[in-house]
Formats: structure tokens, sequence, C-alpha cells
């Protein structure tokens, strides 16, 4: 992929988290208006604009902290801290996020923060299951995530997912509390009005899924550019998929997964963010990484496989 082919999907991408936001925005102005008409709309959108420009960022520490995570220092995981480094760096980064270990055998990566405070964390069973060059694949993904401040976008979204959600349970409640004067009285009801009542809060979700959809093929495609090697993030995500559920689930339930609707997913279908990587596999633009070609398991984890099994847990997290 060429540079102008690149930029463009990067912009197309961009235009259509945009479009998504004002979606919700549109959703929640929409409330403001059939709950308090005009001085609702002012309202709602005046608070909506404070909470994007003084949004609350929860320190990565914090949440590290909820997934019993622990950090790992350089002497542990010297390979992972060189990867680490170079696609900061190239990502133009002020600060390499820190690195931390999830003793659980979900596979899994994440990043959380901001361009100027973030960590990424890997869990036990993503350590196992992935070779040198998908490890790299699954951190450029994550630092590209840092550099589009993908977190503060989604957090953004989700705020105005709940305010929608919460308005909509209002007015339905205000409904419920007329309903004896509407079926009583010649009282005329709005139809359209109590419709949107009801859906807006499913229409801003339906937005939100596809602003993490959006998201997720960004992230790929700049994790491409970044460790010029879109094949191997390809690989990880192949066996990321494959490694989802328990031993025996995959052994006596292969076909146990009922596909979601497209519109459900959180994450776009594996396949097609495999098939748009190897498409780039001819034309990545950035030359690949200087690391070693084993090493990336912690040494002091080896031997210690993390044993509890992902669970749910009372904070609301599943690992």
């Amino acid at each position: 992929m060429n540079s102008l082919i690149w930029y463009r999907h990067a912009f197309a991408n961009r235009i259509q988290s945009l479009l998504l936001l004002l979606a919700m925005s549109a959703f929640l102005a929409l409330l403001g208006a059939i709950l308090w008409g005009e001085d609702g709309v002012i309202g709602l959108l005046f608070m909506g604009l404070m909470l994007v420009l003084f949004n609350p960022v929860i320190t990565p520490q914090l949440i590290m902290r909820m997934y019993r995570a622990r950090p790992l220092s350089r002497s542990q995981a010297p390979a992972l801290h060189a990867a680490l480094e170079q696609l900061a760096q190239r990502a133009q980064l002020p600060l390499t996020p820190v690195l931390y270990y999830v003793p659980s055998r979900m596979v899994n990566a994440f990043a959380v923060g901001t361009r100027r405070q973030s960590a990424i964390a890997v869990s036990d069973g993503l350590l196992r299951i992935l070779d040198t060059r998908e490890t790299i694949g699954v951190l450029a993904h994550e630092i590209s995530h840092i550099q589009n401040n993908d977190m503060w976008v989604m957090g953004i979204a989700d705020m105005f997912s709940r305010l929608t959600s919460m308005l909509s349970l209002f007015g339905q409640l205000l409904l419920l509390l007329n309903l004896p004067l509407i079926i009583f009285s010649a009282i005329s009801v709005n139809w359209t009005a109590i419709l949107i009542l009801i859906f807006a809060p499913s229409l801003s979700a339906l937005a939100q899924l596809g602003l993490s959809r959006t998201r997720e093929y960004d992230a790929d495609l700049n994790a491409a550019r970044l460790a010029g090697d879109p094949e191997g993030l390809a690989r990880a995500l192949v066996k990321i998929d494959r490694h989802q559920g328990s031993f025996m689930e995959r052994i006596f339930l292969p076909g146990r997964r009922i596909p979601e609707p497209s519109l459900l997913r959180t994450h776009p279908p594996t396949e097609e963010r495999v098939r748009r990587l190897v498409e780039l596999r001819h034309d990545a633009s950035v030359a690949g990484m200087n690391l070693p070609a084993n090493g990336f398991m912690p040494d002091v984890f080896l031997n210690n496989p993390a044993q509890r099994p992902p669970r749910w847990h009372i904070n609301g997290l599943w690992h």
C-alpha cells in the first residue's frame, strides 16, 4: 500500500469515527428535545461539550491493579521492552508505555491511558502461544491505539451512550407515570417520540460498536506500518481467535460459536482483519524490526504458568 492510499484509508476511518460520534451526539440532543424542548437540546449539548473537554481519565496504574497485573521489568523481559521502545519511537510517543503482565490463561493484550501516560498489558496465555514476530504485531496494534488516542475516543462514546440510556429510561418512567392520564383523557400521544425514547439507547449502542470496529481496523493498518510486518499481526490474530474458549470446548464443541450479527461485534471479524493485513504483505512501507529471534517469553514465568482460569470479577472485569 503506497503512502497516498494509506493516508486516504486513514482519513476515511477518521471521518467515519467523527460521523459516528456526531450520530451519538444527535441521539442525545434528540432526547433532550423530546424531554425539555429547545432548552434541553442546548443544555445537553453544553454538558456533553464540557464532559468532552474535561473528560476524567482513570490512571493506567489503577486499571492495572483492577486486573491484578504487575509490571514487567527490563531484566524479566528484555526482548519485550526492546520491541516496545522501538515501536513507541516509530509512533513518536513522548514516553514508552509501561509494560504489565496479567497472570491469566486468557489470551489477551490491551492498552490503557493517553499518549503521555500509558500502559500495555500482556497475559500469560498470550505470551505462551505467540512467537516473537506475532508478539511484535500485537504490541504494534496496542501502540497504535495509544498513538490515535482510541481509549479517549471510546471513553467519550461510552459516556454518550450511557447518558442516552439514562435519559431514555427517565423519559419512559415519565411516560409510565402519566399513563393513566393518557388512557382516561383525550391527551394526544406523539408515538414517534415514544419510539425514539425506546430505541435511542439501542441505536446509540450500535453507533458505539461501529466506532469500535472502525478504530480496530485503523489500529491494524497502523500496526502494519509501525512493525513493517502485516503478516506477523495476521498470524497473531488467527492464533488468538483459535485459542479462545476452554480446552474441552475446542475438543468436544469445535462448532460451538454461533456467528454474531456484524452490527453486534465490538471487534471486526478476524477473517476480514486478516484479509486486509495480507493484502499489505508485499507493500509494507516501514522496514521490519531488528530484534532477537527468541526470548520473548520472560524467563521468570517459563516454569510458572498461570493456573487460574479466566472468570468474571466483582469489579465487572473478565480476566
